[in-house]
């Protein structure tokens, strides 16, 4: 298929439609205002309720704004507990959303996600060999920086591996996918047999992904990564737009499309390390909240890529408070979840993708 032949939404992003852009600013106001409303929810529910009139006094209080102080139990719940895994659920998200945003750009394939084709995985490896040795010489930093070098280090043989006649293969990215997993799962086995009883109860939390264990120095520790990442994406939406056209149109306009590949990918290692490296493996993420949000207001870059952040941060903060309140007292594995939820999706965006022979949805 030429550059001509594309449909006209591929071919022509920058110069999205009046309704389109009515739709993106829709879309941000709604999920601004979910995030608003969701935040204090879940807050407030849990094993220790406490009521969302009192998490807003207790949010006063702390601040300096008015308010309440509520009793120490309540107080301990919402500042130690319940606020601590709402951030990370944000960072989080949003740095899967983001992500995966950024990954169907590069590809220029709507089945790119760091879960599916084995980003998350890879990154889980260095977490893991991490834990699983007791390496620690970085402090609270040295499960990040694991994970963003075995995360960067995939997704590079991805890209490498998935590349065939200068554009991304559909069957060979989701082939890729399925060894890297393979792989990946491989390694963290051999990491579960060397390891000791207590690294073994860690390993598995990052197998099966949870925010059980946020705390506020977990936070502090992903938060640089996360920050950076979700603040450099959105520089190159403009330049992911111009990819669009095609690689040939995209030189002729000035952009240096193996350097933005590289660049993007080092930002996608970012991102997909910061979030694995304090929840586990969460997948389909990164693929479910941009096709959503392509498919409501157009391909454009400007708003996909910071629209998925948002939206990302809202489906985890979702999925953590249904992970841990469906089954009180037990916890759902968060990443279980989000599994169980997405790959039916994956399957129907499979089929799609296939009838319009890889082109986007």
């Amino acid at each position: 298929m030429t550059v001509l032949d594309k449909p006209v939404e591929t071919a022509a992003p920058p110069a999205a439609p009046r309704r389109k852009r009515g739709a993106a600013w829709l879309l941000t106001a709604a999920l601004v205002l979910g995030l608003l409303v969701l935040v204090p929810v879940a807050a407030g529910l849990g094993a220790y309720p406490v009521p969302v009139g009192d998490v807003l006094s207790s949010v006063r209080h702390q601040t300096g704004l008015g308010g309440a102080e509520l009793d120490r139990v309540a107080e301990s719940v919402l500042w130690n507990v319940r606020f601590p895994r709402i951030v990370l659920a944000l960072l989080v998200g949003a740095s899967l959303g983001c992500a995966g945003a950024l990954m169907q750009g590069v590809f220029g394939n709507p089945l790119a996600e760091p879960g599916v084709i084995g980003i998350s995985s890879g990154a889980a490896v260095g977490a893991v060999a991490a834990i699983a040795f007791g390496v620690n010489f970085l402090g609270n930093w040295t499960v990040p920086a694991f994970a963003f070098v075995a995360g960067l280090g995939t997704v590079l043989l991805v890209y490498v591996m998935s590349r065939s006649g200068g554009r991304t293969e559909v069957v060979t990215l989701i082939l890729t996918g399925i060894a890297v997993n393979a792989f990946t799962g491989a390694l963290i086995g051999l990491c579960l047999f060397f390891a000791d009883a207590a690294a073994i109860q860690q390993i598995t939390f990052w197998q099966l992904g949870s925010l059980a264990q946020a705390t506020w120095p977990k936070v502090l520790a992903v938060l640089p990564c996360a920050v950076v990442g979700l603040a450099l994406a959105p520089l190159y939406s403009r330049r992911l737009d111009l990819l669009a056209l095609g690689e040939r149109p995209a030189r002729h306009l000035g952009v240096d499309v193996e350097r933005l590949r590289i660049t993007l990918i080092f930002v996608i290692a970012l991102l997909t390390a910061a979030a694995v490296s304090v929840s586990g493996i969460i997948g389909f993420v990164g693929l479910v909240v941009p096709h959503l949000l392509r498919m409501a207001a157009g391909p454009g870059h400007r708003f996909l890529v910071p629209g998925s952040a948002l939206a990302g941060a809202l489906v985890l903060l979702a999925a953590d408070l249904a992970a841990r309140t469906v089954a009180v007292p037990a916890e759902l594995p968060l990443g279980v979840l989000t599994a169980l939820l997405g790959s039916p999706f994956f399957f129907w965006l499979l089929r799609r993708t296939r009838r319009r022979q890889g082109g986007w949805a």
